[in-house]
């Protein structure tokens, strides 16, 4: 449900800017989302496709793009995406953390008319 006030926010953050640039219309918007910030694409389209209606970001694209968790490895110290299961190091088999890649969620551009 949190993608509700995400989705609101990032709308009205691009239409602001839309506005200040004397745009007519916001055709694409990209966001980068981690694979750690627990937000969920689809859910995230199906609230700007509602909260969009009537606005110049009406029928915008969203564009996602993800990325990949990270973690270090506190046994051997190799950086790695997070397998597919786990969190432990494919190289030790250690314990790993989250380097902090993979919490990402901004806004990396806007195209307008």
């Amino acid at each position: 449900m949190h993608e509700y006030s995400i989705t609101k926010g990032v709308l009205n953050t691009v239409i602001e800017e839309a506005q200040k640039a004397g745009a007519k219309k916001i055709t694409e918007i990209r966001l980068v989302i981690g694979d750690l910030s627990t937000i969920i694409d689809e859910s995230v389209q199906m609230y700007f496709d509602i909260l969009s209606e009537g606005t110049l970001a009406e029928g915008a694209k969203l564009a996602f793009k993800r990325i990949a968790a990270e973690f270090k490895c506190k046994e051997c110290g190799n950086i790695y995406n997070k397998p597919q299961s786990g969190y432990n190091c494919p190289e030790c088999g250690g314990m790993g953390m989250p380097t902090g890649v993979g919490r990402e969620f901004f806004i990396e551009s806007i195209e307008v008319d």
